[in-house]
């Protein structure tokens, strides 16, 4: 079993930056693939990255591509989304999800955290 808590979140003025968290607890990341999804008001949750249990790969959605970075820590216990030149598209709630697969779809993810508010204000 792994517990995920998330935190980083926050309001930011368009332009700016942000860094979110997420801490596992049970077990590491270095079993799991890591990711984001988020989800803003009216809308279905959507993928945002994704990094491998050894963290040797990435992949993030056309619409954050060159903007957020996601990374794991050395002991692989925590992932970040580090996100910049932030935009008010990007307002929504952020949730970290780790699963066994290397997947893009919310259906293969096992453990969810209870997700962090991001709002930019333009």
């Amino acid at each position: 079993q792994v517990q995920l808590v998330e935190s980083g979140g926050g309001t930011v003025q368009a332009g700016g930056s942000l860094r979110l968290s997420c801490a596992a607890s049970g077990r590491t990341f270095s079993t799991y693939a890591g990711s984001w999804f988020r989800q803003a008001p009216g809308k279905e949750r959507e993928f945002v990255a994704q990094i491998s249990g050894g963290g040797a790969a990435t992949i993030y959605a056309d619409s954050v591509k060159g903007r957020f970075t996601i990374s794991k820590d050395n002991a692989k216990t925590t992932v970040y989304l580090q996100m910049n030149s932030l935009k008010p598209e990007d307002t929504a709630v952020y949730y970290c999800a780790a699963g066994y697969f290397w997947s893009q779809k919310q259906r293969d993810y096992d453990y969810w955290g209870q997700g962090t508010q991001v709002t930019v204000s333009s």
